[in-house]
């Protein structure tokens, strides 16, 4: 590109910065954009200086975001419409510019790094006359945070030179040029801070509010080490996280490193404990990605671990406790080895002092009050699969909330299961509780009575293995002699989950449907949720969660957001 046309380029987005960051973003998430598709992310990396804590690409390829054209009920959709032309309209209140005839034609992927700020400088203070013996006074420096700097794709050099020379007209924009290395830098200052901006290779507009960032940048770009040069990058950044429609994805090459920045940057957090240090250097390198495919917006993460350090392990369950809840349950969450977890956390709070004094004291006052062993009678049997789950419930104790809670545990040592419950049995009955023995379905369930109301908690084994507590009569009913359908069969469970990564650690699962009944209900006098979030929360069909860890140096999740189809009910 000649050198007149790259001066001309930078302004362009530079006077604009707002509107890539701003309008970009959102302009995609609601109706989508230009080419720029996700296997740019490696070629924009190329220009990021290997220092850079940390990159996000935002892909503006219009086939990946016109997924999201299929979903949505018809007053989300009007919403959205409406928050986009209200969006566009304040970002370019005070110019004649229009994104879809503007800047949409020649906008490609955007790139945004985060850089280690500057060093920082000594604040200056007012000089006074020294006293003889005063002790010196400490100089503050100023809070530095990182640097931000963009790389934007240019699809279309023809429209770009268009849009520069609309902006161009615009008012309160003044332009400065700077030479560095031969790469012409241009100073963008119009009512905030300057921007600063190059075009380099033809084919990105690099721009930063720190003209050192873009000094970087073109020594990158003039051979000096990139952040596409870091180890892992390149496969990550070239073949994504195996999504449909990758929409945009992140790289955080050295996880502690960058999260240590943020917290220095904080002034109310100058400063880090060893042991928080410690705790953040667990995690070596975190990568992550969101696309959208049929079922909904999808989110896949990988987290790479110090095994010497990581004392968590997500264990795969089989899955089998879904079966054990009803068809209609509300939401749940799902996993494996409790006793596990609690071990490895004592283990881990011998470097907190606070916590570890915190885990003493709740041994002392469980075995003084109850005469147990917090760690044998409560968690040691919680060994096995579990579950926890909403479940709904008009009758008794439970109606006037409409849902109650069901708890299941898998273990391998009844004997010690059955005293920790005779212990809380006998410390009901000297609460002047009443404790009763009924049959459910051929099952010894013991409730704990109130008065007029029924069953408060209940609790029984399912099987030889298997024990569950529930919190009212009719949840322990729905669990101990359940219906011919389980949650594992629900169409809703199967929509949300049935795409998920198998085998898994357990789930976290939640009914939108059922939530908003629940939802509508407590906030049906007081009119506590708008009409328009109501209409995003309707067009939702669930949420679900899970994760595995195939190994100690490895952590992976899975999330989907499940919308329903536009039309759907």
């Amino acid at each position: 590109m000649p050198e007149k046309k790259s001066k001309f380029l930078i302004p362009a987005v530079g006077a604009a910065a707002v509107v890539v960051v701003g309008s970009v973003a959102a302009y995609m998430f609601f109706k989508g954009g230009p080419s720029g598709d996700a296997s740019g992310a490696l070629a924009s990396a190329k220009v990021i200086p290997e220092r850079a804590l940390m990159a996000t690409y935002v892909t503006t390829d219009p086939q990946a975001w016109a997924k999201l054209e299929q979903f949505g009920n018809l007053e989300a959709q009007k919403l959205i419409a409406k928050g986009l032309a209200d969006f566009n309209k304040d970002v370019f209140s005070e110019s004649n510019i229009s994104y879809d005839q503007d800047i949409k034609p020649w906008v490609g992927g955007v790139m945004i790094a985060l850089l280690p700020a500057n060093v920082s400088k000594p604040v200056q203070a007012q000089e006074t006359v020294p006293t003889p013996n005063a002790t010196p006074t400490p100089v503050p420096t100023q809070t530095q945070e990182p640097n931000i700097l963009m790389v934007v794709g240019i699809k279309d050099k023809i429209s770009a030179l268009n849009f520069q020379k609309k902006l161009k007209e615009q008012k309160d924009v003044k332009l400065k040029e700077i030479d560095y290395k031969g790469e012409k830098i241009i100073q963008t200052e119009g009512k905030g801070k300057p921007t600063y901006s190059v075009v380099l290779n033809n084919s990105y507009i690099v721009l930063s509010p720190e003209k050192n960032s873009v000094e970087q940048a073109i020594d990158t770009n003039k051979g000096q080490p990139s952040f596409a040069s870091k180890e892992g990058a390149n496969d990550i950044l070239g073949k994504g996280m195996g999504l449909q429609n990758t929409v945009a994805q992140i790289y955080v090459p050295d996880y502690a490193r960058t999260m240590e920045k943020f917290l220095k940057s904080n002034s109310s957090s100058a400063s880090i404990s060893p042991e928080n240090l410690k705790q953040l250097k667990q995690i070596k390198s975190m990568v992550a990605g969101m696309g959208i495919d049929d079922a909904g917006v999808r989110m896949k993460a990988i987290a790479n671990l110090d095994p010497q350090l990581n004392k968590f392990e997500y264990q795969n369950t089989t899955g089998k406790v879904v079966g054990l809840f009803p068809v209609d349950t509300i939401a749940l969450v799902s996993g494996q080895g409790i006793s596990k977890w609690w071990k490895a956390a004592n283990e881990q709070s011998k470097d907190y002092p606070e916590l570890k004094q915190s885990f003493d004291q709740a041994r002392q006052q469980l075995q003084t009050s109850l005469g147990m062993d917090l760690d044998k009678e409560v968690f040691g049997w919680m060994d096995g699969e579990f579950g926890l789950a909403a479940v709904p419930s008009n009758q008794g104790i439970l109606a006037p909330i409409g849902f109650g809670g069901a708890l299941v545990f898998n273990t391998s040592d009844r004997k010690t299961a059955l005293s920790t419950f005779t212990k809380l049995d006998d410390l009901a009955k000297k609460q002047l509780v009443s404790v009763a023995k009924r049959s459910i379905n051929g099952k010894d369930v013991i409730d704990w009575q109130i008065p007029q109301q029924g069953a408060l908690i209940s609790h029984g084994w399912l099987d030889n293995d298997t024990v569950f507590v529930a919190l009212g009569g009719p949840v322990a009913d729905a669990i101990a002699a359940p219906k011919n359908q389980s949650l594992e069969t629900s169409d809703s469970f199967k929509t949300v989950t049935g795409s998920l990564q198998k085998p898994n650690g357990g789930y976290f699962y939640l009914d939108m449907d059922k939530t908003m009944t629940l939802v509508n209900r407590f906030t049906a006098q007081s009119q506590t949720i708008s009409p328009q979030a109501n209409a995003i929360l309707t067009s939702i069909r669930g949420l679900g969660v899970t994760a595995t860890s195939p190994d100690k140096s490895t952590t992976q999740m899975e999330m989907l957001l499940s919308l329903k189809q536009k039309g759907a009910k």
